[in-house]
């Protein structure tokens, strides 16, 4: 059976009967709405014919398909037998572009579309868009989605070309009363332009586009220009605050002025040029405002001390030194005339401090002392750093070798090392000073910086050249960031001209020894090496016992080792631990040799050799806890 639809493009349906018996139908276009049918003809298999009877309708039914005479299989209820083998409508499977496809969705089942009912749907389509039947085609059919994929083709088309028209143009014509009316019984619900999913496995899909282009151009040039503004503020920012922070430094310096005293105060005994007061003395701190306008200010005084140099606590030292301003005490250099001080720069004032500060004390004062913190913070607090100006080392390129930029040696007290050649000045340059021991003994310890990438070869150089019997590490590898980089082998390895070799290893409760031996060329010294782990940096530890323990270990082997030079120590920066060790090491000495200690005297000695030693309050404590500890034991043994 066959349908003709009402209007302009109404077919009627002529079956004609082939040689080898098998129906073709044959579609003329008519004026007005007829269909034809005749299913008695079809038993007369060699004669063409026409229905007999003509009746107008509106639509074509699928009752009418199943009353047709025509035979059809059972399994299938539809119009398929309807359908011819070898006609020239074909389902293409071209590569179409996306933009050229039109999507039809069915009620129907695609799947029992035959060739009959797709040249019907492909002439119903062709009226609503006004087109020949030859300019539409049927492409693919979705049965997942139960659609039918087409596109549109100009007249002059060449056949198996993939010529096809925009679908959005081609929508545009769409007569959609016309559509519903011609292809009713396929149940039409949505006409729409879809990507071709077949396009995809041949060709890459166009994922570019001229408007996609230059939005990403676009972005990305907001992005570049942001980026650009906010390093620029970055830079602007810094610049602010490191001229903010020069003229803070600047205020800050130190200006001694006259200032005139009444003569009506207390009378004071004088002798020398320091004097020491029957009563209670005042403290004048010389204040300096914004203006350079100097600003008296009396005040009793926190604690004795044994200088009229004192400073102003500000807080932990850190390694980036310090600025504090210095509070002099005017009552210590008594005098019924008003008190006339001649300018002196800072460093002066500093260097004569730490060269005559000090502070005896007994055993039981030294037990006092632990017991009363917040005196020891105040103590440490008007020690100067020392710390050394770049300015000072006229060595090009020596910040290649410092870890820390701030953290230099003492160009008097710094050690030398041989150089390769006489114009190579930077080959004599190590971040290391010796350190004087106790009763100012020369050259007894080595205070450096934990060795570089860059400066492994220059610490060994520096171990053999001063023969040094033992070596003293007190930082881990790496805390949070690198501390010190891993200088000695696991069994043999070569520095520059020094070959080091680790015979045996030793695991302490809280360190480990390695015994090495060190050699160049012909010779060979041994050297022991002490790495203590438990502390953490700028801060201290739990207990003194170990560091105690540690510090006996290392004088005992000092003292086995008569007439080789100094013990090397070394931390991170080669300042605080370093410095808490070295002081108790001479702490010890002084208390087992006189009985009494003086660590205010030892810090500043050591900070004279190198600036920054012992950093923290917090280390300045501990190393009166270890001395006091160290007491301890002294006691008991004598008890013994």
């Amino acid at each position: 059976s066959a349908g003709c639809f009402s209007g302009d493009s109404d077919h009627v349906l002529a079956i004609h009967q082939r040689k080898y018996g098998k129906p073709v139908f044959i579609y003329h276009h008519v004026q007005s709405l007829e269909k034809s049918l005749d299913t008695d003809s079809y038993k007369n298999s060699k004669q063409n014919f026409h229905s007999s009877s003509h009746t107008k309708i509106s639509k074509l039914h699928p009752a009418i398909i199943v009353k047709s005479a025509f035979p059809r299989p059972a399994y299938d209820p539809s119009l398929d037998l309807l359908a011819m083998t070898g006609q020239d409508l074909e389902v293409e499977n071209l590569p179409v572009p996306a933009t050229n496809v039109i999507v039809v969705t069915l009620q129907m089942d695609v799947s029992k579309l035959n060739i009959t009912l797709l040249r019907i749907f492909r002439q119903g389509v062709a009226a609503a868009l006004g087109l020949l039947p030859q300019q539409v085609h049927i492409n693919r059919l979705i049965g997942k989605k139960n659609c039918v994929e087409l596109f549109v083709s100009p007249l002059n088309r060449k056949p198996g070309v993939s010529e096809a028209l925009p679908s959005e143009e081609v929508l545009r014509s769409l007569n959609i009363n016309i559509l519903h009316q011609s292809l009713s019984q396929f149940g039409i619900t949505e006409v729409s332009p879809e990507k071709n999913v077949l396009q995809g496995q041949r060709e890459a899909d166009k994922i570019w586009s001229k408007e996609g282009f230059y939005a990403v151009v676009i972005f990305l040039s907001i992005f570049v220009i942001l980026v650009t503004c906010l390093m620029v503020l970055y830079r602007l920012k810094e610049k602010i605050q490191l001229s903010l922070r020069q003229e803070k430094e600047k205020k800050q310096e130190i200006h001694l002025s006259p200032l005139p005293l009444p003569t009506a105060q207390s009378e004071y005994k004088t002798t020398n040029s320091m004097v020491q007061p029957e009563q209670a003395p005042k403290v004048v701190n010389v204040v300096v405002d914004p203006q350079g306008q100097c600003v008296p200010e009396l005040k009793p005084p926190l604690c004795a001390s044994p200088s009229p140099f004192r400073m102003k606590p500000v807080g932990l030292q850190e390694r980036r030194g310090s600025n504090v301003s210095l509070t002099l005490d005017m009552s210590s250099l008594g005098s019924v005339e008003p008190f006339v001080s001649v300018p002196t720069p800072r460093e002066k004032v500093a260097m004569e401090y730490l060269q005559s500060a000090g502070r005896v004390l007994t055993r039981q004062q030294l037990r006092d002392a632990v017991a009363c913190s917040h005196l020891l913070q105040t103590e440490f607090m008007e020690i100067p750093m020392n710390f050394v100006d770049p300015k000072e080392i006229d060595i090009p390129s020596h910040g290649t070798k410092n870890r820390y930029k701030t953290i230099l040696p003492n160009p008097l007290s710094r050690v030398y090392l041989k150089p390769k050649s006489p114009s190579d000045s930077l080959s004599t340059y190590i971040n290391a000073n010796y350190i004087r021991g106790y009763g100012g003994k020369e050259k007894a310890f080595i205070a450096t910086q934990g060795p570089m990438i860059n400066t492994v070869n220059d610490f060994w150089q520096m171990v053999w050249q001063e023969d040094s019997p033992v070596i003293v590490m007190i930082t881990k590898l790496k805390e949070k960031n690198e501390k010190c980089v891993l200088y000695w082998p696991e069994k043999r390895g070569i520095y520059g001209k020094v070959e080091v070799l680790v015979n045996s290893v030793q695991e302490c409760e809280n360190y480990t020894v390695r015994q090495l031996t060190i050699k160049q060329g012909s010779q060979s010294r041994s050297v022991k090496h002490y790495w203590y782990t438990s502390w953490p940096d700028h801060k201290t530890p739990d207990s003194a016992q170990p560091l105690l323990q540690l510090m006996l270990d290392v004088e005992e082997d000092r003292v086995e080792s008569p007439g080789r030079g100094p013990v090397i120590v070394h931390c991170s920066a080669g300042i605080g631990r370093t410095g808490c060790f070295i002081a108790t090491a001479i702490g010890c000495q002084q208390l087992k040799e006189e009985g009494v200690v003086d660590a205010l005297s030892i810090v500043c000695q050591l900070r004279v050799d190198r600036g920054g030693m012992v950093q923290t309050s917090e280390q300045y404590e501990f190393v009166h806890h270890a001395l006091s500890l160290y007491e301890s034991r002294l006691s008991a043994e004598a008890v013994q």
